[in-house]
């Protein structure tokens, strides 16, 4: 999942290395206009904190953010209405089910009578009361290339080839970036301290960095490299520890360490075994409860308890979560995921979120049948498109729906690429993939907040907060809409999105704009208002 996973650091890695009021409610949607993009339109004043904590919910006219029009729709379209309860899947790398906004909506499997150790529902796993664990006790693995030079008789010939290169080019770019981030790191250290004894305070804001003003040019030197730093989101000590974990994973590279560690042993199966499926355990949590931000996080996004006064606030509202737990810290087994998406189906999951990615995949018929079997149980599978910038209509990320990266072999996946919160030239967001062809529509994914470990709260970004967005969506949409198919409810939350038609900047690169339209299959971003209307007349076709 490296190039999936939450941007966090990423961004320091890659800046070295290239030097541095109440509303009325509708009684019926046949007559209501759908939401279209306002032109020539921007929010000029800095988002208040209310408003960046719930962004992906406001509404591109009303609030000109290009959110998903959730309250919108839920306080016109959906008022008084009641729907049925969905099961959503997260396959990801753990939920804290104890979270004291997620623990309402945890799915629990009925059919299983907890800790008597008896496979009571005969599916295979023993008291699996709210889910499964398919990486046992393993929090860290290798990456797919990395497993690949290990054991080349995992591929073919070329792709060995193309593995071995990115690890050399890995090891080359590590020779440039590991002094430089270690100088960063120096950097940042010095201008904490300056700026602490200038607070006389251990802990300030960004907020207080900008206002400094002193002819001292220690301090203003100090005040520019901390606006740079904090600007990424993390705290002081958050940003040490990711630089130093950057630095340690550096080295480890230089040393060849990365080549040396067998992760999956301590779980005791053949990994390239399809058919070897008794292993892992029934703890959705994992032996870490801080290794699981990243689904705790995905999970919220999609499912936090709405206007319960805790934290934050999940797109749809009458759901469960069914947790696998089968993406650890470096890239998923393609066995875990073509199994975790089987059971999650196999268990009545009627939306599956996959906030996960590698450029690798061995074993990709495994997870290619997977969606298929998904498909057949009507069941619709939402993907991050990926955080490196490319174009994935020729760069590898998996798993997709189109081996060939231009015949769909099925069509109940969606691919989804993210959004900023600024609705001007810079809303796509810069480490965002895009693709004409396989990605298909953009959601919100920079600074989504969203339940994290033991309680707490964070905002995160990446294509992995874009993607449950859009799960969210579609979970509304199965709920008061049971009837229509997976297929239907993609070519929804395609078909219905807001149009923009503008050039925006691609990659973060100021140089390089290109009209959205070309971005995405459908050229648009998700909007809940929208769909729900689409959805409403289709049910009635």
């Amino acid at each position: 999942m490296n190039s999936i996973k939450p941007i966090l650091l990423s961004a320091f890695a890659i800046m070295v290395l290239a030097g541095c009021g109440a509303q009325k409610q509708v009684s019926s949607l046949s007559s209501v206009a759908l939401i279209s993009a306002p032109l020539n339109i921007k929010k000029v004043a800095p988002l208040k904190e209310s408003e960046l904590k719930r962004w992906s919910h406001l509404d591109i006219v009303k609030d000109t953010i290009p959110g998903m029009s959730v309250d919108r729709a839920y306080s016109e379209l959906l008022k008084n209405k009641t729907g049925v309860k969905v099961i959503v899947g997260i396959v990801d790398s753990g939920v804290d089910i104890e979270h004291e906004d997620l623990k309402d909506v945890v799915w629990t499997n009925t059919k299983e009578i907890p800790g008597n150790g008896i496979d009571d529902d005969k599916n295979g796993y023993i008291d699996d009361i709210h889910g499964w664990n398919f990486l046992g006790d393993i929090t860290k693995e290798n990456l797919e290339y990395e497993r690949i030079i290990k054991d080349k008789s995992l591929v073919d010939e070329a792709t060995y080839l193309e593995a071995k290169k990115l690890n050399d080019d890995k090891i080359a770019e590590a020779k440039a970036g590991k002094e430089r981030l270690e100088e960063l790191l120096f950097g940042t250290s010095n201008a904490d301290a300056v700026l602490t004894k200038h607070f006389a305070k251990p802990v300030y804001t960004i907020k207080e960095v900008n206002e400094i003003e002193s002819k001292d040019s220690t301090l203003l030197g100090s005040k520019v490299m901390m606006q740079r730093m904090l600007s990424y989101g993390l705290s002081v000590p958050e940003l040490k520890v990711a630089i130093k974990d950057d630095i340690d994973g550096m080295i480890a590279l230089l040393n060849g360490d990365n080549l040396k560690q067998n992760y999956r042993a301590v779980v005791g199966d053949n990994p390239n075994d399809i058919t070897d499926t008794k292993y892992g355990n029934n703890n959705v949590m994992g032996p870490d409860k801080e290794k699981i931000l990243h689904g705790t996080h995905v999970a919220g996004i999609v499912a936090q308890v709405r206007n319960n006064g805790i934290g934050g606030d999940g797109i749809a509202s009458n759901v469960e979560i069914l947790t696998v737990r089968a993406v650890p810290d470096g890239d998923e087994y393609d066995k875990d995921i073509a199994l975790g998406i089987r059971y999650a189906v196999d268990n009545g999951a009627k939306v599956i979120n996959g906030s996960f990615g590698k450029s690798f995949s061995p074993h990709k018929q495994w997870v290619y049948d997977a969606i298929k079997y998904a498909e057949k149980k009507d069941v619709l599978i939402v993907h991050a498109a990926g955080n490196d910038a490319e174009d994935i209509d020729s760069y590898n990320n998996y798993p997709n729906d189109s081996d060939d990266k231009k015949t769909e072999f099925a069509d109940n996946m969606i691919t989804i690429g993210a959004l900023n919160f600024d609705y001007s030239d810079k809303v796509v967001a810069r480490f965002s993939n895009i693709g004409k062809v396989n990605v298909d529509v953009f959601a919100p994914g920079v600074k989504i907040y969203a339940s994290t470990p033991n309680n707490t709260y964070k905002y995160l970004q990446g294509t992995s907060m874009a993607s449950p967005n859009v799960a969210g969506v579609a979970a509304i949409i199965r709920s008061y809409y049971p009837s229509l198919s997976a297929s239907q409810v993609k070519h929804i939350l395609m078909d219905s999105g807001v149009a923009i038609t503008t050039n925006v900047i691609v990659g973060g690169n100021p140089k390089d704009t290109r009209s959205f339209t070309t971005l995405s299959k459908s050229g648009k971003i998700v909007n809940a208002y929208n769909a729900l209307i689409m959805a409403d007349k289709m049910s009635k076709k």
